[in-house]
């Protein structure tokens, strides 16, 4: 009996231990907008819970892992100049004793690009880190995809 009850004990701490929530405060959605028939722009958009925060591609070294955006080379389209981001929230932070620039609540990254040919995909994958007052955690790789039609 006392097998029994070790084996059920086990095997309900596996299942519970499987349903854990993993931490996911972002989301990340995508769109692009054709500005003209040779250029678009496309939007990469972070979603931030709330008391999260994600950081500034601006990061100066020996700080937290910046945000980072990294396009998979195609003949049908091209970068021009680099991602621009909106004006970031400056604070100090103890953890990284310095100034940091973040992100919270949402953010919108743009890249403009231009076109090789009428329609595209643009693939790539973005590199962040997000912390709130507690804790950071590792920092994640997303793959993207986003069409241009």
């Amino acid at each position: 009996m006392k097998k029994i009850t070790l084996v059920l004990s086990m095997v309900l701490f596996t299942i519970a231990g499987a349903f854990a929530q993993i931490e996911k405060p972002v989301t990340w959605s995508y769109a692009a907008k054709k500005v003209s028939k040779t250029e678009a722009i496309l939007y990469i958009k972070a979603t931030i819970e709330d008391k999260w925060h994600i950081y500034s591609q601006n990061i100066k070294d020996g700080g937290p892992v910046k945000t980072t955006f990294t396009f998979s080379p195609s003949k049908d389209f091209g970068l021009v100049g680099k991602t621009t981001e909106p004006k970031a929230v400056v604070k100090y932070e103890s953890t990284f004793k310095m100034n940091v620039s973040y992100f919270e609540n949402s953010v919108v990254f743009q890249q403009k690009i231009k076109l090789n040919k009428a329609t595209t995909t643009v693939k790539g994958k973005v590199e962040f880190m997000v912390c709130n007052d507690k804790q950071c955690l590792p920092p994640e790789e997303v793959e993207f995809s986003v069409p241009v039609k």
